[in-house]
């Protein structure tokens, strides 16, 4: 009896003692706050860049840059050669329009406006208006994965689009430790993951698609060294060369585009 009687006592004291730690861990809330990797920047290369254009989107395939650049009666969309910075093929945006993100799906150019609520496809070569399609939001920019489009509109929501229809097939929420990451601006999909710039600021997020959980981040601050910049002349543009693992980054009015490697 006696046997029993301190087993008795010694289970009250242990639950006593324990229950505040067991009560802690269950209603502890799962962390999604994973530390996010910081990234600097080496310059391999810089190429000339059109001073007056105000990029929104830019993509590389087969040897060219092609660009869409913003403001109203000034928005075009443009073919153009790396090495020299020289416009091998242009077209213009009606007046209204103030284009924005562009991507590269198939033999098709994709490419957003602003407050439209209206996006243009072209043909890759000729640059010829294909059709056009609608979406509720604003539009910044656009990528995709091979099989969706991948558009945001300034907030911290990524949308996937069907390529075809243009239909929405999901939405995530884009995060960095927990935290909602807003004004996401021009997209680009670098071997399975998003890179995105962050309007008015320096970074680039590096996002995982499948979670939109912030990666790491890409620090630019002074890689534009000596031009001489007005405050809207800010870091929007990247491209990404496939074939031979190139990185490629610009910013509005920027007279130079630089090829960089990323240095943990």
């Amino acid at each position: 009896m006696k046997k029993w009687h301190s087993a008795i006592v010694l289970t009250a004291l242990a639950l006593l003692i324990f229950s505040p730690v067991v009560f802690v861990l269950l209603n502890q809330k799962p962390s999604n706050s994973l530390t996010a990797q910081g990234y600097t920047y080496s310059i391999v290369n810089t190429y000339p860049h059109d001073r007056n254009a105000f990029t929104e989107g830019l993509v590389y395939e087969n040897g060219f840059l092609y660009e869409s650049t913003g403001r109203y009666g000034e928005s075009t969309l443009r073919r153009v050669q790396l090495e020299t910075g020289n416009i091998l093929q242009s077209c213009s945006l009606p007046d209204q329009y103030f284009g924005e993100g562009i991507t590269i799906f198939g033999d098709n150019i994709i490419q957003l406006t602003w407050k439209s609520n209206k996006g243009f496809v072209y043909d890759k070569h000729s640059f010829e208006l294909l059709g056009e399609f609608s979406y509720p939001t604003e539009g910044w920019g656009i990528t995709n994965d091979g099989n969706k489009l991948i558009m945001r509109d300034g907030s911290a929501t990524l949308y996937f689009l069907d390529p075809q229809s243009f239909s929405k097939i999901e939405q995530i929420e884009v995060r960095d430790a927990g935290n909602p990451v807003t004004k996401l601006n021009e997209l680009e999909y670098v071997n399975g993951e998003i890179y995105a710039n962050i309007w008015m600021q320096q970074k680039i997020a590096i996002i995982n698609p499948q979670t939109g959980q912030v990666r790491a981040w890409i620090d630019l601050t002074n890689i534009t060294g000596y031009q001489n910049l007005y405050a809207g002349d800010v870091l929007n543009g990247i491209a990404y060369d496939t074939t031979n693992n190139r990185l490629f980054v610009t910013g509005k009015n920027w007279s130079l585009i630089f090829e960089i490697t990323l240095v943990a």
